[in-house]
Parts: structure tokens; sequence; C-alpha cells
């Protein structure tokens, strides 16, 4: 009887998701290209509640999620009604971008305001843009007085179970896994969790998928996060900060749901296409670049001057531009300080980098300096003015607090201030990208993923890093850079095993501004010839990006074009072998010159062969070894 029951509402379930949710005549706004619709139905259909549906391709992929807030004063969570519709406008984006899946971005939109009214005749405005790669909406109020507060928001989104799911728990460092699930429970040490980090992916059906995450935080926002604590299928949005303080016009941060196919999803740009414009007015001292960073394989390789010199001395060998001198620098010792590491790094033609503790997480005993010199103003601004003077090109600051609103206008002020002295910046164990690179083009990456650095720390990551490493381009690496620092060939505390060419092929797939390249220079010289030339020539800044083939967690063959280079990058996810076949004619202008880097018979080996394409060629295939990999170089 069980199963017949179940039979029956998976029909219909099935028969719902054929058929388009609402008629034409009630349809709000369509995205350019036809393809997407958002419907905001006449709020008596739902007991006066707002809420918002939509298709992709005339079937219903979305049905009736929840629109509103509430704030001390003001409630918008029931009683509404909608009181006006703006006219549709369309929207444009064509900027420029220094870091990214593409130094030129352009995208369209159709926009509309929704206003709804509660029964004191305050009012809610809602404004939705439909981009042919997904939707973005933000709310609007004005407030009612100098000290209101928002108390919570009620959009949600309703995910039913049997929808493959890549979920990361949530937590202040985004620094998790994204496991395949197929409903909404999940346990973490035997302890229920329901709390869920952005990015979070979901497929619907005939490969259609959504990933859910925000964008264009200002300063007085603060972040927020999935909750399922209330039904394992509703997925609230929920702010980090309790009680947040509202201006006399506010406005939320844009709400983002990237749809389509996962080429759709991997390719989008929506996160920055909502995002503020560029701030700077002079962006020529912004350069993306290859890192030598000893951290990796010698935790406090930053206290000893001979160690920092190795590894400037390994950017000069592998032509990278920067070295990064990690946590502790202002310990350093055994023949230099910090002063004599800089001078030496300069002289090389090597621009060097500093870490710094935002003093903000990790603060108590034991906590690794330089502290207390960036949280306060004054601070910040005469430690700034020193690194420039002394020819100090970009700062890595990490251990931050969360998603607070006091965190992310301490972001804000980091990166303002550091505009200033025309510093870089790295984001490290902070939240997710989320449009600032962008806003400010001098943030050249952010942590916020479970990355090589792992390996140091607990054997979990081993078995694990392979099917992580080929989730990611669809989830995290999506909205931004990532500083997963990739490519270790030998093995730190815990060892890898992924081969050679699945690790070869991490810094094509993942992107980030700077590319901190972790492992011992020892093993970059050891490398075959022609695998160090690619290393030392590889780029940390791409014209074009396209997803060639893959599926969250099992593969993905990924391609980036630097001028009229294209860098093809493919990952094995799985622990048996694969034979990854992807089509070359989605590459434009694609040269004739080849160069193939893949797994040789052993997973410490590599096979590299030179030849041409041939004329009218449109598909390649490669095997790859379990947890394997390739690169393939085409000019």
């Amino acid at each position: 009887m069980k199963d017949f029951k179940y039979i029956i509402a998976l029909s219909v379930l099935m028969l719902a998701g054929s058929m388009s949710c609402y008629s034409e005549e009630s349809r709000g706004v369509s995205s350019p290209d036809g393809k997407l619709h958002l419907i905001v139905p006449p709020t008596g259909e739902n007991d006066g509640k707002a809420c918002f549906t939509v298709e992709y391709n005339n079937r219903c992929i979305l049905s009736q999620a929840r629109l509103g807030m509430n704030t001390d004063q003001q409630s918008f969570a029931g009683d509404l009604k909608l009181k006006s519709v703006s006219e549709t406008k369309s929207v444009k984006d064509d900027y420029e971008m220094l870091t990214g899946k593409r130094s030129h971005c352009t995208n369209e939109a159709f926009e509309r305001t929704y206003n709804f009214a509660n029964s004191r005749g305050q009012e809610l405005a809602v404004t939705f843009r439909v981009y042919n790669d997904g939707i973005a909406f933000k709310y609007g109020i004005k407030a009612v007085s100098a000290d209101e507060r928002l108390l919570n928001e009620v959009t949600t989104y309703p995910i039913p179970a049997g929808n493959k799911r890549w979920f990361q728990q949530y937590s202040k460092d985004y620094e998790g896994f994204y496991p395949l699930a197929v409903d909404g429970t999940s346990t973490v040490e035997k302890k229920r969790t329901y709390c869920w980090g952005y990015p979070a992916l979901v497929e619907f059906w005939d490969s259609v998928f959504m990933l859910i995450t925000e964008a264009d935080i200002l300063r007085g926002h603060c972040a927020s996060f999935l909750y399922n604590g209330i039904d394992p299928n509703e997925y609230q949005v929920r702010p980090a900060t309790d009680n947040l303080p509202l201006k006399e016009t506010w406005e939320s941060p844009w709400r983002l749901l990237v749809i389509g196919s996962l080429a759709d999803i991997v390719e989008s740009t929506l996160v920055t296409d909502v995002s503020e414009p560029c701030k700077l007015a002079d962006r020529d001292w912004i350069k993306p670049g290859a890192v030598s960073w000893g951290y990796w394989a010698y935790n406090n390789g930053s206290k000893d001057f001979k160690i920092v010199k190795d590894y400037i001395d390994l950017a000069v060998k592998m032509q990278w531009p920067y070295s990064l001198i990690d946590w502790k620098w202002n310990e350093m010792e055994n023949g230099g300080d910090v002063h004599d590491a800089l001078q030496y790094a300069l002289k090389k033609g090597i621009k060097p980098l500093l870490w710094y503790n935002s003093c903000t997480a990790w603060v108590g005993n034991g906590a690794p300096g330089p502290m207390d010199r960036l949280n306060k103003k004054e601070n910040r601004e005469k430690e700034y003015q020193w690194l420039a003077e002394q020819g100090v090109a970009g700062v890595k600051i990490d251990f931050f607090a969360g998603d607070k609103v006091e965190t992310m206008d301490y972001y804000l002020d980091l990166l303002e201030d550091a505009a200033k002295y025309k510093l870089m910046v790295d984001l490290h164990g902070a939240t997710i990208p989320r449009g600032w690179q962008r806003t400010y083009p001098h943030l050249m990456t952010m942590e916020a993923v479970y990355g090589a650095e792992w390996y140091n720390n607990t054997p979990r990551f081993t078995p694990l890093a392979a099917r992580h490493n080929a989730t990611l381009p669809f989830t995290r690496n999506v909205v931004g850079s990532m500083d997963y620092t990739p490519g270790t060939f030998s093995d730190s505390q815990h060892p890898h095993i992924t081969s050679h060419g699945h690790e070869l092929a991490l810094p094509v797939i993942f992107e980030s501004g700077w590319q901190h390249m972790p492992d011992r220079p020892s093993v970059y010289e050891a490398l075959p010839k022609e695998t160090g030339k690619l290393l030392s020539q590889l780029p940390a800044a791409w014209d074009d990006t396209k997803l060639l083939s893959g599926y969250p967690g099992e593969s993905v063959v990924l391609a980036r074009r630097k001028g009229n280079v294209w860098y093809i990058g493919g990952i094995n996810g799985t622990d048996d072998k694969q034979t990854l076949t992807f089509a070359l004619n989605a590459l434009p202008d694609l040269g004739k010159k080849i160069v193939i880097f893949k797994d040789g018979s052993e997973e410490k080996q590599l096979d590299i062969k030179r030849s041409r394409l041939s004329k009218g060629r449109t598909m390649m295939s490669i095997d790859c070894l379990p947890r394997g990999g390739f690169v393939v170089v085409v000019e």
C-alpha cells in the first residue's frame, strides 16, 4: 500500500513538473531569450502571502517560493496586497574584469518592481531581474524609525525530496564539502544540521540546475545562509546578524538563482553582473599572477629567512611574479628578518606579499601574528603606508569572524583603505565571494574552500579530494576566485592519491587572481621540462571560460582562454578509470598546435605529447587513471 501511494504521489509530481505553472496571461517577466519566466501571482491566491514561481522552458522549477520580511515595526509575512507593478525595463551590463571567468562581461535582463502593502499601509518593494542565466531579486523598505531592526526574512525556496543537491553545511569559514544528497536532511558528528551555506546547487530534470547564492553586499549589510529546520523541503534565507539595524531607506543584497545547464551555471557571471561597478579610477597597478608559497610544505617556514629566500628563488626560476611570506613573519630569524626578505625579493625582481591576522576570530593564546595591525583604522593606515614604502604588492588577511554586519563592514574597510596604497588583497579564512571583485578589482582571491592546505590538518581529505575537486567547479568556484592552492605533486603531513595529471589540471580548472603554488622548490625542479614550462606560463586571469563536459563529483573538463591560447583541464573525480570525451567546436578561434599532458601508466607519471589538430576534428577523448586528469594546450 505504501509503495502504491508513493507511485501515485510521484506520478502527480512528474505531471506537475511537465506542465506550465500558470497561464500565459499571468506571467510577470521573461528573460531576453524567453527561456526563463517569472510569475508573481496576486496575493489573494496565496492567503495574503507574497510568492513567486519560476519556469524554465515552460516547465515549473520553483513553485510558490515565499517572499517577505519582518522588522520590529513592520510585518510583510502575510496579509499583503499587491499594490502596484512597475513597467518592465531593460537592464544591460557591459564591463571589464581583471580576474574571473572572462575579461569582458556582458549580460542583459528585464526588470520589474512589485510593490506590496500590508494591512497598515506599509509597503515592501521587491525588484526582480530575469536574465538568460538566472533570476535576481532584492527587497526595499522605508524604515519607520531610526532604530528599526530587521527580525527575519521570509524568503523560502521549496526544493522537494528527490531532487539531487550539493549543499555545504554552513560554517563561518565555508571550508566544507558539497556531498551529493537527495533530500534536506544531513548529520554532522551524529548531530542534525539545518543550516546551509552558499552556493547551493540543485538538479531538477533534463539536466536543468539551479545555484542559490547572493551578491552585492554593501556597508550595513550582513550575509545570509539557508535554513530548513522547520520543513526539510523548504529552505529559508536567514540573515547572519540578528536584529540588523536598518537605514531610513533600506535595500537588501541581491538574492540570486543561477538557472540552466551545467555550462550555464559554470560560465555565469551573474554574481558580478548585479554588483556595484568598479570604484577605482586607476587599475593599472592590479596584476593577477602566480605566487610561490611556502606554508603548505613548511607550516612555519616564514619564520625561517633561508626558507623564505628559497621560495623567492623559486618564483624567479618559475617566472612567477609574486612570493607570499605567510604567518609569523614577524618572528623571522635564521640569517635575516622581514626587512631583509623584502629587500631580497625586490632585488630579484619578485613582488613580495605579506600575511596578516585580521584579529576578529583567532585572537587568543597561540594565535599567529602579526596581530593588531589592521583592525583599527589608524593602525591600518599606518601599516598600509609602511607596506607601500617597503615595496610590498599586497596582503593576505586571515581568520575572519563570520558573516555578521560588523565583519562585512570590516572587509570593506580593508579593501577601501588598501586601494589608497595600491595594495592587492587576498581574504583568507573568510566568507565566499559576493561580487566585490567587480567593485574592488584589487581583491585578487578569497579562500572559503576546503583546499589543499587541509592535507596538513587531517587524513580525511586524502580519500575525498578527487570527488571534491570535481564538485568545486560547479559550486564554490562559480561565484568567484577561489584560493584553493592547487597543484600538490608531493605529500604534506597527509598524502594525496590524485595523479600528477589531476594535480596539473587544477590550476587551469580552479580560477584565482592570485594562484598560490604550494609545493617545494625541489619538486618543481624535478618536473619534466615541458611541465615546468606550462606552470611558468600558466595565466591567473582569463579572457573566456567554457565548460566542455562533466557532472558534479564525477568529472569536469573546463577550457579557459588567454589571448589566442586555450588551456583545457580535465579531472576524473572517481576511483575508477574513466575516458573523458569533449567537444572542441565550442571553442572559437581554436589553433592547430597542441600539447597534451595526461596520466602515464602510474599516478606519478605524465605522458606528454605534441601534435597538430587535424582539420575538421570536433571531438577529443583522453583516458584518465582513477583520480586522474590532463591538460591540453591549444594555440
